[in-house]
């Protein structure tokens, strides 16, 4: 009765039953994996917020597939203003509004590939992909993200994997959960390697505007919407822009060259216009929403910045673990010693010390030894959970 395409393992995984034993105790864990900005204790302008969603005009039908025009121009002027990074002039008409990213995801997937082709996505990442190629019939072949001093993208894996059935690739930029942007050098190299294989982009940037500094470093984080050497969409919305995931408000912007461009951008407007998923009400609201991301985002990087020193902090006394270099986003990736699986590491954690972080391999890290940490987690939260899980691995 069902199709193959949901065909998933829909029962808990060991980690989750652990979790919601030990809640079911009643005890209190720290909870380290924080993901939702607005149960993290940040100020929201309550007034602002809700008042613009007092238009008038939101009364009034006016479908447009592409989304609201004043709403496109909001987003072109984000992309104008991006605070310490190159900027660039987005035509508005190069803009699709979506619901989310996984919307635009899914509308991309749909424009591009016919059932059983193929998209390259970065190993490790975040884990949504699986789910968004199931359902739009897209098999996912992984490229490797490699750490040295850094991480890196590997290019000769990239051209291992590439077949004739490759429709194009995924990056996250910076990625989850490493923190790693893509840099100048591999940005050139990147588009020569999908040049030569016929390959579109998608490019998801909704942690672009967290970067961390890196004193003498080369600056990071340019957006990929000023990219034309190949087709791309950049994706990004207001979940982690404004902190306002649960207003539902994302884009795409369309790049490349301008053949390409037009002929997915007429597709894409029929796609839009078929499902036409964004209220009026939230789309007249764009503007100040955007607005918003001044104010939350300071909040954020301060809570990233104060949870990193912390944690470097406790490292410093202590050889058993190490962080990797995070240049941006809101994760820390810490490396432990391998004496179990990472799995059976994070259940003893939760199990033994009331302490909740996600184990590498829920983000395809390529073997044990990795355990991923929310830097937006409450400051005394995270002080106190990460001084139980040291003390449980120096035992």
């Amino acid at each position: 009765m069902f199709s193959d395409r949901t065909n998933w393992r829909l029962t808990q995984n060991r980690f989750t039953q652990a979790v919601e034993e030990v809640r079911a105790r009643g005890a209190k864990i720290l909870d380290l994996t924080a993901s939702n900005p607005t149960r993290i204790g940040l100020e929201y302008d309550t007034r602002e917020i809700l008042g613009a969603f007092g238009s008038r005009q939101s009364l009034d039908y006016d479908p447009q597939a592409k989304g609201l025009m004043s709403a496109r121009q909001a987003v072109s002027g984000y992309y104008r203003e991006l605070g310490g990074v190159k900027g660039a002039w987005v035509d508005p008409e190069r803009i699709v509004l979506t619901s989310s990213t996984s919307e635009g995801y899914s509308y991309v997937f749909r424009l591009l590939c016919n059932a059983g082709d193929e998209f390259l996505v970065p190993k490790p990442s975040y884990p949504l992909f699986e789910f968004l190629a199931d359902l739009q019939d897209v098999k996912l072949v992984p490229y490797p993200l490699i750490y040295d001093h850094g991480w890196q993208m590997d290019f000769p894996s990239m051209e291992k994997v590439v077949t004739a059935r490759t429709r194009g690739m995924v990056i996250v930029h910076p990625n989850n959960p490493t923190g790693s942007y893509v840099h100048a050098s591999e940005m050139e190299e990147l588009n020569r390697f999908c040049r030569a294989h016929g390959l579109a982009l998608i490019v998801d940037e909704v942690f672009l505007d967290y970067r961390l500094d890196h004193p003498g470093g080369t600056l990071r984080g340019s957006s990929f919407v000023s990219n034309h050497e190949v087709l791309t969409f950049t994706l990004s919305g207001l979940s982690k822009i404004s902190a306002l995931p649960q207003m539902k408000v994302a884009w795409m912007v369309i790049s490349g060259p301008e053949d390409q461009v037009a002929v997915a951008m007429a597709r894409l407007e029929v796609i839009a216009d078929t499902y036409l998923s964004m209220n009026a009400p939230v789309q007249w609201a764009v503007p100040v929403l955007l607005g918003q991301r001044k104010n939350v985002q300071r909040q954020l990087m301060e809570r990233v910045r104060a949870n990193l020193a912390e944690l470097d902090r406790h490292l410093a006394s202590q050889r058993a673990c190490q962080r990797l270099e995070v240049e941006g986003g809101w994760y820390a990736v810490l490396r432990v010693p391998v004496t179990r699986s990472d799995e059976e590491l994070a259940i003893e954690l939760v199990r033994g010390k009331s302490v909740l972080v996600h184990p590498g391999h829920f983000y395809d890290f390529p073997r044990d030894g990795y355990l991923v940490l929310s830097l937006i987690t409450a400051a005394n939260e995270f002080a106190e959970g990460l001084k139980r899980i040291l003390h449980y691995l120096n035992e």
